[in-house]
Order: structure tokens, then C-alpha cells, then sequence
């Protein structure tokens, strides 16, 4: 007999923070692999076009508004979930912004917005499906972190300091959760290209990347792509009973540096020019 019972065909998942991003190609990447896909937001007309593509592809999709920071928000969401798609075999919480500026410039209310985003609403979503996924001793909690939990970056404290907060927090389900048949994963991405903060004005950016290069945090100018994140987390969401993923950081391939020989012709090529 096999240690656990194979996972069903049909698992419904949840992907929270899908109108944009990393969310949004996880959305597509787990409907293209045969996961009906019920995806959260605030921008409700993004979700519209999401659910569109994915059933003009075969998928199998819902979308409806979802505010993390809204217990009542979360609880109506997983709701209307379980109705249209059954029972949630897997979560994706990835709701979340960035917010850039030093901790002593910030607003309490301001370090308390991310918290509230990133960790608090990363609870409510989790304690909404736990209960199912425990009955049925099977299911997938992937919470999407961040590298700057792992390694703090400046500017970027409020953030961190919630990501850091969801670490701790995950590390307790792993072993709260063990024997119940109930997996939760960790996604940290590193530097990835999409909107979270990356539309904020020059004057704020720009102190950052100085900073970054100051501590070491910014060897190289290649990002992620949001697709890069989505493989990763459907990855995680696939992995067959009897093993999980507790913990998974993707970082972006810095671009090739010239070899030696490369080096030396271009030299020669320009020696060559030289008037």
C-alpha cells in the first residue's frame, strides 16, 4: 500500500493578489496545468480579464473582489470559492504591496499597513481553508515571502519586518500541521520584475538602489520574471504526497560575463580601430 492516499485529480486552488504580477501568472500557470483556479483582488475589472483568458485557454476559472485586510472581505471570498469550484485543495497567498522609505521616516500607521497585507492577511486566508483541509487531512498552503525577509534590505523595513513576521509564522504551521496531511510552503522570490514598486517616482527608488549596492544587496541588473515564480509555486503545488517544499527561494541568473579570450579579442578589435 502507498504511505498516502495520491492526490485528486481535481483541486481546486485559491491564488489571493491575482489581478497583477507574480499572483496573476501563478493564476495562469496552475489553470494551464489543470487546477481550477478561483482568483482574489481588489481591482475586480483586472480579474475580469484574467478569468477570460483563462477560460479562452480551457481553464477553469472564478474571480471575486478580495481585500486581506477585511476579515469580512476573506471570509466572502473563500465562500464564494467553495460554491462555484468545491472544496479548496490549495492556497496561494500573494496578496501584497511594497512600500518604500526608512523606518524612521515612516508612519507607524504606514509599517502597520504591511503588516496587515503581508502577514495578518496571510492568516485570514489560511485559518479560513485550514479547517476543510484538515477534515479532509490533505491540502497546499503556499505563502509567497520575500528574500528581504531573509536578508533585510533598507528602505524596504516595514515590508521586511512583515515578511519576516510570515517566515515565523509558517515555520509554526510546518509543525503544527505535521501528521494532519496538511502541507505549508514557503516561496521567498528575489528581485522580480512587475509592478509592486517599481511605478514609484525616481526619488524613491533611486536612494534604494544606491543603498542596496552599498550593503551588497544589487550585484547585478537582471530581475525575475513573474512566470519565473509562477513555475516555482505550481511546482510546489504538484509535488506528490509523502514529500513538501518547506522552504524555496528563487534568485535571478546574473547576465554572462565576458571570458577571457572574448575579452582579449574585443581589445584587439579595438586597438584595430584606433585611428
Amino acid at each position: 500500500m502507498p504511505r498516502f492516499e495520491p492526490l485528486p485529480k481535481r483541486r481546486p486552488a485559491i491564488v489571493a493578489g491575482a489581478s497583477s504580477g507574480i499572483g496573476e501568472a501563478t493564476a495562469l500557470q496552475l489553470a494551464a496545468r489543470g487546477f481550477p483556479v478561483a482568483v482574489g483582488a481588489r481591482r475586480v475589472e483586472k480579474l475580469d480579464e484574467l478569468v477570460a483568458k483563462i477560460r479562452a485557454e480551457g481553464g477553469e476559472a472564478v474571480g471575486f473582489h478580495l481585500d486581506v485586510t477585511d476579515a469580512d472581505s476573506v471570509k466572502s471570498f473563500v465562500a464564494q470559492s467553495v460554491e462555484a469550484l468545491g472544496e479548496i485543495e490549495v492556497l496561494v497567498a500573494g496578496a501584497g504591496d511594497t512600500f518604500f522609505g526608512k523606518l524612521y521616516e515612516i508612519s507607524t500607521d504606514e509599517f502597520e499597513s504591511q503588516l496587515q497585507i503581508h502577514l495578518v492577511g496571510a492568516n485570514r486566508l489560511a485559518t479560513a481553508v485550514l479547517p476543510g483541509m484538515i477534515e479532509r487531512r490533505r491540502g497546499d498552503l503556499i505563502f509567497v515571502g520575500s528574500d528581504v525577509a531573509l536578508r533585510q534590505r533598507p528602505h524596504m523595513g516595514a515590508y521586511g519586518a512583515a515578511k519576516a513576521g510570515l517566515v515565523a509564522m509558517v515555520n509554526n504551521l510546518q509543525m503544527e500541521l505535521e501528521g494532519t496531511g496538511v502541507r505549508a510552503s514557503l516561496v521567498h522570490p528575489g528581485p522580480t520584475k512587475t509592478a509592486m514598486g517599481w511605478s514609484l517616482p525616481a526619488e524613491k527608488i533611486g536612494p534604494a538602489l544606491e543603498d542596496w549596492a552599498k550593503w551588497g544587496q544589487a550585484r547585478h541588473d537582471y530581475f525575475l520574471r513573474a512566470s519565473d515564480l509562477a513555475r516555482a509555486i505550481t511546482f510546489v503545488a504538484e509535488t506528490p504526497r509523502g514529500g513538501f517544499v518547506a522552504n524555496m527561494e528563487l534568485q535571478p541568473e546574473a547576465p554572462l560575463t565576458t571570458a577571457p579570450a572574448e575579452r582579449q579579442q574585443l581589445k584587439l578589435n579595438e586597438e584595430n580601430l584606433k585611428p
